[in-house]
């Protein structure tokens, strides 16, 4: 994989595999809180592998519905607690990094969480960096286009 090609032209490279439904499915959440100054910020927490700017996710886990793993994952990752919506707010494709040459196009169900509790102890303490930012602000930061397109959606007044 190399850095300078666009998360677009990485991603086509996987085209083929994609198209015959062979990626790995996760489920992910957008956390979302209100500041002080009654703005909406979201949660950012870098990746194990690249250190690049991403949502909580991971991989489904028997006995739980999709917005519970995604209520898990925020956990585990980033030390919040709260209620994610029971239907998908949306998808998103990436390539996983698996070892230094190897990587696998993963489609991610995206639920957004409202956090409700935010823990400085958690599964995955010290293994991530977590940032809140404006919605504007975390659409920047992260790399893959749907991912951004997904976050920037919450710009503006809150919707049901």
């Amino acid at each position: 994989m190399h850095r300078n090609e666009s998360h677009l032209a990485r991603l086509a490279a996987h085209a083929e595999t994609m198209l015959h439904g062979e990626l790995a499915e996760q489920t992910g959440a957008i956390c979302t809180r209100v500041s002080a100054d009654e703005t909406i910020e979201v949660l950012l927490i870098t990746t194990s592998e690249t250190h690049h700017w991403t949502i909580p996710k991971g991989r489904a886990i028997d006995g739980l519905k999709p917005y519970e793993v995604a209520e898990r994952k925020a956990w585990e990752k980033a030390g919040v607690r709260g209620k994610a919506r029971e239907n998908p707010f949306g998808y998103y494709t990436y390539l996983k990094v698996l070892d230094a040459d190897n990587t696998m196009p993963s489609m991610v169900a995206v639920h957004v969480l409202e956090v409700e509790n935010i823990s400085a102890t958690f599964p995955k303490s010290g293994q991530h960096i977590t940032q809140w930012l404006t919605p504007s602000e975390a659409a920047i930061h992260v790399e893959e286009p749907e991912l951004k397109g997904l976050i920037s959606r919450l710009i503006g007044p809150p919707t049901d």
